[in-house]
């Protein structure tokens, strides 16, 4: 019989209880590197804001530092010295009331005074008359014939049709354009400052009625912006219909030249559809952010916007470790060619000079991309690298005089949509895309054009119901569209 050494048995168990203690450790150390990643990828998330990633101001925490501007200790309001604003008197044919205020006796000795001032001191009171709606009934007669005793009734004109007449139609679409009102309240709008009862049904027979009216100019509005020198292109997530229970998913496109915007509600946010906004033979500048959407654009006419690139070089900086010290590099070489770009701007540097200066901005931070892409932390490596991989988009602005070096133009026709999205939720069907899309061109382009948005909504709808041609939205006299975007 072999005898067991009981040292055997204890080191054999030992082994086992070794083995499963490091089997433990690695488990631990492997779910604490993942606890340490899951971590800091929430400790970033929580320092994203609209000055380093694409969140838009109004989600930043109260108290947020705004990038690039520094506390002037100064109160909020009018400063000393700043000069009064008045409202300009209205021109004496534009009064409808003149009420003259003369004096009868002199305020110190009571004397009694005679004549009018040649040249009396005027006052205005701006005041709106009451308002209510103008009924015009159509009374149908039926007469019959006397020598066959066929009735026949009197028909309504065709234009005359609708319940709402052109301007009250084009009123409640303009409460929506430009205003950003739901259907509930411009229905409450209407009664409140007309005494105009309709239902919300009757509020979405006339938007869809004017989605009609503004297609024309809204078709010919979208063929100005393809031929356009210059266009700078955004877009936005939005909602369309539901899917699942849920919002579906839809994206709000802009195409916008300095006069012309376009918008276009889409399910997709592929390159399918910027190539159908603005045209496969579209041979103008693009200005845009990285979206790959935009990349079947040839690449010498491209501007990426420096405004998006700014944000990100800010949260290289705010990654720290290596990529933030080369954030910081980009970020001055940033400064200094924004500096000069707005003196170029002010008419007190060359663009000779300007363009001489920028070659060693561009080389600089072309080697600067490349250190990152390859010595900086993960995140901030990817991102150099996909800059540099769009590296000749960057400095188009520098050789076409007028071009902006941002897409800030863009971003401002969007925020209009953008606020109307966050208390619309989009829109239920794709007939209310369309009603928004064309709405939002006609008010945003009109708004660019200093025209009346109301008086051509007015002519719109009244064309479309006598089967006239409308206006046209495009510009009676447009001006050089590069020069304009600035």
């Amino acid at each position: 019989m072999v005898q067991v050494d009981a040292r055997d048995v204890q080191i054999a168990r030992l082994e086992k209880r070794l083995e499963a203690a490091l089997a433990r450790i690695a488990q631990l150390e492997e779910e604490n590197a993942r606890l340490r990643e899951e971590n800091r990828r929430l400790k970033e998330r929580l320092g994203l804001n609209s000055s380093n990633s694409s969140k838009p101001p109004s989600s930043d925490a109260p108290g947020t530092p705004r990038q690039g501007k520094k506390p002037t200790g100064r109160r909020p309001g009018g400063q000393p010295g700043h000069k009064k604003h008045e409202r300009a008197l209205l021109p004496p044919e534009q009064v409808q009331h003149v009420v003259e205020v003369v004096p009868r006796e002199c305020r110190g000795c009571k004397r009694r005074l005679h004549g009018q001032d040649s040249a009396p001191r005027r006052h205005q009171v701006v005041e709106v008359p009451p308002l209510s709606a103008l009924v015009t009934e159509y009374r149908c007669h039926a007469l019959t014939c006397p020598a066959r005793g066929v009735v026949t009734r009197g028909e309504v004109p065709e234009h005359a049709r609708s319940v709402f007449g052109d301007r009250l139609a084009a009123l409640a679409s303009l409460l929506v354009g430009k205003y950003r009102l739901s259907k509930r309240l411009v229905k409450d709008a209407l009664s409140d400052m007309l005494g105009v009862e309709l239902s919300l049904g009757s509020v979405s027979n006339l938007e869809a009625e004017m989605a009609d009216a503004l297609a024309p100019a809204a078709a010919e509005a979208l063929a100005s912006v393809r031929a356009s020198e210059a266009v700078n292109a955004d877009e936005t997530s939005f909602a369309q219909g539901r899917e699942g229970g849920r919002a579906a998913r839809a994206w709000l496109w802009v195409v916008a030249t300095a006069l012309v915007v376009v918008f276009h509600i889409a399910p997709l946010r592929g390159g399918k559809v910027a190539r159908q906004l603005l045209g496969e033979d579209f041979a103008g500048f693009l200005t845009s952010d990285r979206w790959s959407g935009y990349e079947w654009v040839d690449a010498g006419l491209r501007q990426l916007c420096w405004a998006h690139l700014t944000r990100d070089f800010q949260g290289f900086i705010d990654r720290g470790g290596r990529g933030g010290e080369i954030g910081q590099k980009l970020m001055h070489e940033r400064n200094r060619f924004f500096e000069w770009y707005h003196r170029v701007r002010d008419g007190t540097l060359a663009r000779e000079e300007f363009e001489k200066r920028m070659r060693e901005v561009e080389s600089e931070v072309g080697q600067l991309l490349r250190e990152a892409a390859r010595r900086a932390e993960k995140k901030t490596a990817g991102m150099a690298r996909e800059m540099l991989r769009l590296e000749k988009c960057l400095w188009t602005f520098v050789d076409v005089p007028g071009l902006e070096p941002t897409n800030n133009f863009g971003e401002r026709c969007i925020r209009h949509a953008v606020m109307y999205r966050k208390t619309s939720f989009g829109t239920q069907s794709v007939e209310g895309s369309r009603f928004v899309e064309r709405i939002f061109t006609a008010t945003v382009t009109l708004k660019l054009q200093g025209r009346d948005v109301l008086a051509f909504l007015t002519d719109s709808l009244a064309a479309h119901r006598r089967g006239l041609h409308g206006p046209s939205l495009l510009p009676s006299a447009p001006g050089p569209q590069l020069a304009l975007t600035a």
